[in-house]
């Protein structure tokens, strides 16, 4: 089956999740900067946190269906579980914010970090396994920012064991290394366009 109706679903899914977070934005007491600041200043940087991780997955998604067209039940429910993962970041973004950065809460976020890239790991690995999904070995290489992502998440989890708001650091950079545009899909499609085009021309002559 074609992909259309499952990038439509999760573009649909992942714009309300976006939605929900910007709706339990804290609105400041007073009327200046300083209220703004000291009433939803970490309001508002938790939720531009989690604002990057879903547009990092919207991104990442787009990417991946841009060079995946056919799918079949087990990548439908694969990308259900990622969904289920994002849908959970406007809960623990406001635990976290309501809690002013506490243990718990804090690494209950980072839980959900993870949960959500093995999920989008293990949907890619259900594409992969498809006739038409041999060719994503080909087109993300060794991928190496998913690799160490992970990792990555779990330190910020064991720090925030030790001291919260230092837990926040290395999602915060996670954050800013997906941020960095990935050009590998756009690469493989103009090469791919380009060798197809040079193939019709060969057999047109």
């Amino acid at each position: 089956m074609e992909s259309s109706r499952l990038e439509a679903f999760s573009d649909g899914v992942m714009a309300i999740i976006i939605t929900i977070m910007v709706l339990e934005l804290k609105r400041p007491e007073g009327n200046t900067l300083h209220d703004l600041w000291h009433d939803s200043g970490l309001s508002m940087l938790t939720y531009l946190l989690s604002f990057v991780y879903v547009g990092i997955y919207w991104n990442n998604h787009h990417h991946l269906f841009q060079v995946t067209k056919r799918v079949d039940g087990v990548v439908l429910w694969a990308n259900l579980h990622l969904l289920f993962w994002l849908s959970l970041y406007p809960f623990t973004t406001n635990w976290m914010d309501e809690s002013r950065l506490a243990r718990t809460p804090t690494v209950v976020y980072g839980v959900n970090l993870i949960g959500a890239a093995l999920a989008y790991f293990l949907m890619v690995q259900a594409i992969r396994r498809l006739p038409t999904g041999s060719h994503l070995d080909e087109v993300f290489g060794n991928d190496v920012k998913g690799k160490i992502s992970p990792l990555l998440y779990l330190v910020g989890i064991a720090l925030a064991f030790v001291e919260p708001w230092i837990g926040v650091i290395p999602f915060v950079v996670v954050a800013l290394m997906w941020l960095i545009p990935d050009r590998r899909v756009e690469r493989w499609l103009q090469e791919h366009e380009q060798m197809s085009r040079s193939g019709s021309d060969g057999s047109t002559a």
